[in-house]
């Protein structure tokens, strides 16, 4: 089973806040720690939401 992570997920985001720097758009928080973790944390399984970026060189 693959390891879910936020990196290179479409909904992830760095805030720039010292006390909160990362964030979720799909789930709307941000955090002390990466969402991955506090979602696995709060509700027990891996994030079903995470959705690849698009990659600038892949073609159409």
């Amino acid at each position: 089973m693959k390891k879910i992570v936020c990196h290179g997920c479409i909904y992830f985001f760095i805030t720039h806040r010292v006390n909160r720097p990362y964030g979720c758009k799909r789930f709307g928080f941000i955090s002390k720690i990466l969402p991955f973790r506090e979602v696995f944390n709060t509700t027990g399984m891996e994030c079903a939401y995470r959705k690849d970026k698009k990659n600038k060189f892949d073609e159409n």
